[in-house]
Parts: structure tokens; C-alpha cells; sequence
């Protein structure tokens, strides 16, 4: 995957392609050739520099910060997960494990807030409401996976034994 443009280009360069383009008419395919953009970004940016050649500049602008959620989407994961704990730790109910499906859409019912189940997982990791796995159950998953591989396989099983001649008549 290529960089992106601002990190390939400097803005001067983008600026002297521009130049070209516009006053010594350089072909447009050679431009985004040497770019590696399409049509329609290549337009963008050249009402971007036609605009304001001087202040020309090939960096954007974040509008929030990324891989950051807010304190109540915070709050709302641990408050699910603290209730999921509970169902957990509740004898009388048989549920043994965490269910992060059920709280992503739990947190969507009643805080209508989208939440990735990475990030709840991650959340129910640092805030101790998470379970691992126990080892019986990986090993019965194993032993499942391999049945269901060898059962559903596309490769014939061969015969260990030699194949006997097959004779006419008998």
C-alpha cells in the first residue's frame, strides 16, 4: 500500500507539478502517474492550490482524535460489564462467561453508543471483568476443529492396504 500523498510529496513539489500542469500543460495522466492519485483527488487538490497558491499545503486536519473514546462511553462499558459480572457470579444462573456481543448491543439499546467489541474487551481486560478461557475448553475446541477438518476435508483418504486385482469372471 503506498503512503500517503503528504508523506510522499512535499508541498513545493506538489506545487511545481500544479505549475506545470496549469501553464506549461504537462498531460494530466503523467501528473497522477507521478502522484499515484486518481482523477478525482488530483481535482480536489488543484482547487485547493488555485484557491490559495501561496498557503498551499498538502496536510489535513483531524476533526476529533482518533482511537480515543469519550469518558461515557467509558463508563458505559464498565457499567455493562459490571452487570454482566454479576449475572456471572450468580449461582443460580448457569452462565459461566462473559458474552461481549450482548453488551455491545446492550450499551446500543440503552446509550445508544457504537462501541467495537475490541474495545470492550480491552476495557473488560483492564478493569478485571474479564475471564479467560479455561484450558479444557481450548482442548475440546481443538478436538472439535480437527474432527470437523478431517471429516469435511476435499483431499481423499487413502487405503492402507494394497488394492487387489480385480478379475473377470469370478
Amino acid at each position: 500500500m503506498d503512503k500517503q500523498l503528504h508523506k510522499r510529496f512535499s508541498a513545493e513539489e506538489v506545487k511545481a507539478l500544479f505549475r506545470k500542469y496549469l501553464y506549461e500543460g504537462i498531460e494530466l495522466i503523467y501528473v497522477l502517474e507521478t502522484l499515484k492519485i486518481k482523477k478525482s483527488r488530483f481535482f480536489s487538490l488543484l482547487k485547493e492550490y488555485a484557491r490559495d497558491p501561496n498557503n498551499f499545503s498538502l496536510q489535513y486536519k483531524r476533526k476529533s482524535a482518533t482511537r480515543r473514546i469519550s469518558a461515557d462511553v467509558e463508563r458505559s462499558i464498565i457499567k455493562e460489564l459490571k452487570e454482566e459480572k454479576k449475572l456471572i457470579e450468580d449461582k443460580d444462573i448457569s452462565t459461566t462467561s462473559y458474552n461481549y456481543s450482548y453488551v455491545k448491543d446492550r450499551i446500543y439499546e440503552n446509550y445508544k453508543q457504537k462501541v467495537s467489541l475490541p474495545t470492550i474487551i480491552n476495557r473488560a481486560k483492564k478493569e478485571g471483568l474479564y475471564r479467560p478461557r479455561k484450558r479444557e475448553d481450548l482442548m475440546t475446541e481443538r478436538f472439535i476443529q480437527t474432527t470437523l477438518e478431517s471429516l469435511f476435508s476435499t483431499t481423499p483418504h487413502t487405503i492402507s492396504s494394497p488394492l487387489m486385482p480385480i478379475r473377470n469372471g469370478i
